[in-house]
């Protein structure tokens, strides 16, 4: 087998398996997991503590201690949780910090420096700016939930996590993590339905 030929074959391995090579020794399984997953942690962490230098610098952390402590994943639960366990741990230490500080930024509630798809030059101007409005405002309206409901609803509706890995992930009960799921949901759907009657 040349090189390229097993390179391209690790790229098509699961996430578990990968783990379980780099814990052997494989450098570039742990390249292949950075890339996979770098982009959705930093969406979940931002939209989370709503902060883009401090969501790049958990980011950051949660992949070195990835691999700094690659042994203690154990093939009992899916790579995905434990490495959004560790991210989530990260981010939970850094809002407990801010509130430590009482440091608020404005940009907390406000911030609209975020990323979008490339948008199709065919579609309706108008069309994409009601869409990049509507993101604003829905952002706004996670970022005022409290952190555990905020934590939840990101990781379900957002991230796609099932109710048993974000109870893993969180270390909650499953009831309790439909219980906020829901009240997540209604908190927001009652905020911005407030807010769509005043536009």
């Amino acid at each position: 087998m040349n090189p390229k030929e097993g390179i391209e074959n690790r790229e098509n391995l699961t996430d578990e398996e990968l783990i379980s090579r780099f814990q052997n020794g494989d450098v570039y399984a742990f390249n292949i997991l950075v890339r996979r997953y770098e982009n959705p942690i930093y969406n979940y962490i931002y939209r989370y503590i709503s902060d883009r230098v401090e969501a790049e610098d958990i980011v950051q952390e949660t992949f070195y201690r990835l691999y700094k402590n690659k042994h203690y994943y154990k093939e009992i639960a899916k790579f995905s949780t434990w490495i959004y366990t560790i991210a989530g741990n990260l981010a939970k230490t850094e809002l407990r910090r801010k509130k430590r500080r009482k440091f608020f930024s404005i940009n907390y509630f406000m911030s609209t420096d975020k990323d979008y798809d490339i948008p199709d030059l065919d579609a309706n101007p108008e069309k994409t700016l009601n869409s990049i409005i509507t993101d604003e405002i829905i952002q706004k309206a996670i970022a005022k939930l409290s952190s555990k409901f905020k934590e939840v609803i990101l990781l379900r509706d957002v991230q796609g996590f099932s109710y048993e890995e974000i109870a893993v992930i969180v270390n909650v009960p499953l009831g309790t993590i439909k219980s906020r799921v829901n009240r997540a949901r209604l908190k927001l759907q009652e905020d911005l339905t407030n807010v769509f009657e005043t536009i």
